[in-house]
């Protein structure tokens, strides 16, 4: 490797840092501020004008905030734990493709840190990293309520990484590539979500879960467990589980983004490239809504509930949906293009019918009652 291209790589990387983690703090501004639009309410509006400051004044708070290790906590661990949970969330966009090949001062560049042939694996390898931050946090606490945060948090993350995997081979089959500039290019003229609705739905839940966001948030079930893992964790660390969370949100929306909505591609991006970022910026922000608005509406689903919703449900379906897509792909190729369309009709029929149990398990459960 040249030194030009090791710089190169090195500034974008330093870049992606640093716009992930000014995004995690401004999406907690935007988090409050929907939440509160949502729900009638007003919002953070006193630190600077709108608030606009008010994740500097959180910063600020929480880096002079007392910090504490409990007595007879495993300390070395416990320190260690919040930044296992943090790198993951930042490593994982290593492989997301920002935009296309723009001319900086007469050279090419790419705007992707590692446009690598295996980028789907690489994301599925670095994702399930982070539960291991969670489950040690709790441990490292000698808490038994920060420990059953963490045996959640473990037993969800493992229930839904199944149905999650399963979710990116279907997309891994359409691209007939692991490579995610190639998975992009695929989605030239049509985008993966038109031929996978239910597979984007099944993602879109699955991440929710492994981000222990609502209604899956059962680690942090602060009724039940007093904070779950985190419970013992204050000032800086506790931020960093913070960072964590609100980083991996960036990281998913620009993973959901470039798997099924087509990723930078959009109007006029092959002659002005430098519109790829401003189109993943618009997708990333929409998805991030998504989530936010999927918190304020519903409600914390029970535990019980929660693992049978994973295994029950969401894995079946994401097998239905890798068995049709590639029978849909099968057709496609032996009877025309045309076939293709069998995909969403099928996934529809299956989406329906997961949607339909569930409704049933529903009933007999209040009817027991």
């Amino acid at each position: 490797m040249d030194s030009a291209l090791f710089w190169e790589m090195v500034i974008k990387a330093l870049i992606l840092i640093l716009v992930l983690l000014t995004g995690f703090a401004y999406l907690t501004y935007y988090e409050r501020r929907g939440l509160a639009r949502i729900q009638s309410r007003v919002g953070p509006n006193r630190a600077g004008p709108a608030g606009l400051l008010q994740p500097v004044a959180d910063a600020v708070k929480l880096i002079f905030k007392e910090e504490f290790i409990p007595g007879k906590a495993y300390k070395l661990v416990f320190i260690l734990a919040p930044i296992i949970t943090v790198v993951p969330a930042i490593l994982i966009t290593a492989t997301v493709p920002w935009g296309g090949v723009v001319n900086i001062g007469g050279r090419e560049v790419m705007l992707s840190i590692a446009d690598v042939n295996v980028g789907v694996l690489y994301i599925m390898s670095v994702a399930s990293i982070a539960v291991y931050g969670v489950v040690l946090g709790g441990w490292a606490s000698n808490n038994k309520y920060a420990m059953m945060g963490g045996l959640r948090s473990t037993a969800q993350m493992v229930s839904y990484e199944l149905a999650l995997g399963l979710s990116f081979v279907g997309v891994i089959l359409l691209a007939n590539s692991m490579r995610m500039s190639e998975i992009v290019e695929a989605q030239r003229n049509l985008w993966f979500v038109v031929i996978q609705p239910v597979g984007a739905i099944v993602f879109f839940f699955a991440t929710l879960a492994e981000l222990n966001r609502g209604p899956f948030d059962m680690p942090e079930a602060e009724q039940e467990l007093s904070a779950g893992y985190n419970v013992e964790y204050s000032g800086m660390k506790f931020a960093l589980f913070f960072m964590a969370e609100y980083t991996k949100m960036v990281s998913i929306s620009a993973i959901i983004a470039t798997l099924f909505f087509g990723g930078f591609r959009g109007p006029w991006v092959d002659a002005v490239p430098g519109l790829g970022p401003l189109y993943m910026f618009i997708k990333i922000f929409l998805i991030l809504f998504l989530m936010i608005w999927v918190r304020a509406s519903w409600p914390r689903i029970r535990y019980d509930r929660l693992m049978d919703f994973g295994w029950k449900i969401m894995l079946p379906l994401s097998l239905a949906l890798v068995f049709i897509s590639a029978i849909g792909i099968l057709f496609a190729e032996l009877y025309g293009d045309m076939w293709m369309w069998l995909v969403p009709i099928l996934s529809i029929v299956a989406g329906a019918i997961a949607v339909h149990t569930i409704n049933l398990s529903l009933r007999r459960k209040a009817n027991a009652r």
